[in-house]
């Protein structure tokens, strides 16, 4: 059984797709090791090599987690796979709540933002911001609060004895999260075969020419290597240069390989985060 690092506490939505993406691809259940921050479940994946990290990378509404990409990039850690899932939040409170009786509702500031809307119905109650969407459905059960409530997932409000109120309280339907796995250069060989690979995540800068990114996107369209995402930051002390982080998807290894031999003339310091399996969304 593999221990997983993630973000937040058990009943977290980082949980929920560490154990969507083992039993799914691996067929196997997992062990949680909790970690206050996405910088700590980096920290314990280079402490112990059988650790595998998860963190979420990006979400359909809030976008990117541009600082996640910067730890990935500086964690020489390798990705080794992903999950994608659908949010869906929850209104948790004690047994004996009801929505008529909900003074104050609890979450995380992003779970409280994509509730908007359903939040706007409530105006009698008091909103206040948390650590974690998990972590604020634990306090309500650990301290008896009534009266209080957590915007959280369903697997949480179970997990904590929470009785749900509503479900599916999200403004938008479309609310995806992007995680990516993170394991040790020796762990990513054993959990990654070359059959799998069909994606794969890496990171250059580029030099200050025209069309200088046009050219390595064509080069990449010529190998059947089809971009997925881009993403750019700005580089610290260096004004007006910016890392780009790109995620491709291909069919054919050998032509994938090529296209990146073929680019990497063209760039500076490339680097390959991660080569890995592409995931299918997964409703929560």
């Amino acid at each position: 059984m593999k221990t997983v690092a993630i973000q937040g506490i058990k009943g977290a939505y980082h949980e929920i797709a560490a154990r969507m993406y083992f039993r799914k691809s691996r067929e196997e259940e997992i062990d949680i090791l909790s970690c206050n921050r996405f910088r700590d479940v980096i920290a314990e994946v280079k402490k112990d090599p059988n650790i595998i990290g998860i963190i979420a990378i990006e979400n359909t509404i809030a976008g990117s987690l541009l600082q996640n990409h910067e730890l990935i990039r500086e964690s020489d850690l390798m990705v080794v796979g992903e999950q994608k899932i659908r949010i869906t939040h929850s209104l948790a409170a004690l047994p004996d709540d009801s929505p008529e009786t909900i003074t104050e509702v609890n979450s995380h500031p992003i779970a409280l933002m994509q509730c908007a809307e359903y939040l706007n119905s409530m105006p009698h109650v008091k909103i206040v911001e948390g650590e974690d969407t998990a972590l604020s459905a634990r306090n309500i059960a650990e301290n008896s609060l009534k009266g209080h409530a957590a915007i959280c997932s369903k697997y949480a409000a179970e997990l904590y004895g929470l009785k749900v109120l509503d479900e599916g309280i999200e403004t938008n339907k479309r609310n995806f999260t992007r995680f990516l796995l993170l394991a040790n250069r020796w762990m990513a060989e054993e959990l990654v075969k070359d059959s799998e690979i069909n994606k794969s995540s890496i990171v250059f800068t580029l030099p200050h020419t025209e069309g200088s990114l046009s050219k390595v996107l064509v080069i990449l369209s010529f190998y059947d290597v089809n971009l997925t995402k881009i993403q750019s930051l700005p580089i610290l002390g260096r004004e007006w240069e910016y890392l780009f982080y790109v995620d491709l998807t291909f069919g054919n290894l050998l032509k994938y390989k090529q296209g990146l031999d073929a680019i990497r003339p063209l760039t500076k310091d490339f680097k390959i985060l991660g080569e890995y399996r592409e995931n299918n969304i997964t409703n929560v």
